[in-house]
Parts: structure tokens; C-alpha cells; sequence
């Protein structure tokens, strides 16, 4: 009789509760159906809980997946705990976290950056997930250990005109994870981030409204010389969530169609 190898890559997240904010459109809407479509329960999590309540039904509708629907301001660091608690009476256990919501104002040069501009983009894209992750540990802790993954942006990596803000954001987020997973990896928690190219969504879609002509620049300097469909960000996003990647934490992952 052969015995089954507990180290063979499944991506199968059946049993498991997945947490996804600004999980209501854009990239995070797209992750949210595909973690349920890969089995796992979804908490559908955004600022405003109408939009939070239909999509979590329709996803359920979809994939026949329990789902909620929960808002939180991500960037308001004092509604993150009771939000936590909630997921948590709810379902009993989160496994896996996946940092998604962020935003990306109309793009500002450095000599004209104000302290409030900065901090909102910070207090969303930055302390938002280390908030979130803070809170999320004691209870992936309590389960046996869990996944975080962050979305950060190939902005990180980039020094993109009047992107400052967005671009610090993005790359502290990059840092952060690699301390998160030297952390947390004692508790069984392994801590990704992935970083998009250009992806067709409704914030790039601003940029393409903005600046006429965005998705043809960012896709051309593409090694596929395009901008990527929403939900190509799904497969490595639930490969990071599930077993399959058992022993892959701390790392930086590019979805950018080999952006340079």
C-alpha cells in the first residue's frame, strides 16, 4: 500500500477560512472568487458593507462556498480588532489573510506631497495589513498556523513619476513581509507578497482615464507586451494560500509578465 506523501503540492483549500480585503472589485474581487472556487470559506471585506453583503452572495452563488460579507476601513486602525473578532465567532478559525485593499490617489510630485496625502496613503496601503496581521496572528496561532499574503504593486520596485506615496507604500510593504515571515514562522504562519504589473482593474483604469494611453505604455514595457485581465492574479494568489507552497515564506513574487 503506498503511503501518501504529506509534502505533495495541493492547492485544494476545502476546510480553510480566507480573509480578503477591497475583496468587493478590481483585483481583490477576482481572489476572493477564486479562493472559493479552490474550496476555501471567503470573508468578503471592504469599506462599504452593502457592496460587502451582494458580492459575498453572489460569490456564494457561484461556487456554493459559505461567505460573509463584512466591511472594515482597513485604514482606521481601531475597527481592525473588532473586525478580526467577528470573523472569528464566525467561522472559529481565519487561515489564510490575503492584504489586498489599497489605493492610489491622483499621482503627486514629490515637492508637492502634503503630510495628510501621505498618511492616508500610508495608513491604508502600509498599516492597514500590518494592523490586519497583527490581529489575524493570535487566531491563525490558535489553528495551527495559516497564510498571509500581501499585494504590494512592481511599483515597489519602480521610481514612477508622482508615485511616491504609493511607491514608498508598496516597497515598505515588500520589507514588511520579509520581517512578518521571520516572525511568524515559529507559529506556522508563512507571509508572501505579490507584486502586480499592469493588471486591467477600476484603479487602473483611473490612470488610463488620467493619462490617455497608460495600459499601452505599461503593457509595452512588458516582456508580453500587454496588461494582464483581472483574473491572472488568481493562480498565484491561491498556490501562496494553499499547502502547495508549504515551503515558500518571505519571498516577493513578480505578476507582471516579466516588467523590467
Amino acid at each position: 500500500m503506498t503511503t501518501p506523501n504529506p509534502h505533495a503540492a495541493r492547492f485544494d483549500l476545502t476546510g480553510k477560512v480566507a480573509v480578503v480585503t477591497g475583496a468587493t472589485k478590481g483585483l481583490g474581487r477576482a481572489i476572493a472568487l477564486g479562493l472559493a472556487e479552490a474550496g476555501a470559506d471567503v470573508v468578503v471585506s471592504s469599506r462599504k458593507q452593502d457592496l460587502c453583503t451582494s458580492v459575498a452572495a453572489e460569490i456564494a452563488a457561484a461556487t456554493g462556498r459559505r461567505t460573509l460579507g463584512l466591511g472594515c476601513h482597513v485604514g482606521d486602525w481601531d475597527a481592525i480588532p473588532a473586525f478580526v473578532d467577528a470573523v472569528a465567532g464566525e467561522f472559529g478559525r481565519i487561515d489564510v489573510l490575503v492584504n489586498n485593499a489599497g489605493i492610489s490617489p491622483a499621482w503627486v510630485p514629490v515637492v508637492q506631497t502634503e503630510l495628510a496625502y501621505w498618511r492616508k496613503v500610508m495608513s491604508v496601503n502600509l498599516e492597514g495589513p500590518l494592523r490586519l496581521s497583527q490581529c489575524v496572528h493570535p487566531v491563525m496561532k490558535a489553528g495551527g498556523g495559516g497564510s498571509i499574503v500581501n499585494i504590494a504593486s512592481m511599483a515597489a520596485y519602480e521610481a514612477g513619476h508622482g508615485q511616491s506615496a504609493y511607491g514608498a507604500s508598496k516597497a515598505a510593504l515588500v520589507n514588511l513581509t520579509r520581517v512578518m515571515a521571520r516572525e511568524m514562522a515559529a507559529d506556522g504562519i508563512r507571509v508572501n507578497v505579490v507584486c502586480p504589473g499592469p493588471i486591467k482593474s477600476e484603479m487602473t483604469e483611473g490612470a488610463e482615464r488620467t493619462a490617455p494611453g497608460f495600459y499601452e505604455r505599461a503593457g509595452g514595457a512588458t516582456l508580453q507586451g500587454r496588461t494582464a485581465e483581472t483574473d491572472e492574479i488568481v493562480g498565484p494568489v491561491v498556490y501562496l494560500a494553499s499547502s502547495a507552497s508549504s515551503f515558500v515564506t518571505g519571498e516577493s513574487h513578480s505578476v507582471s509578465g516579466g516588467m523590467r
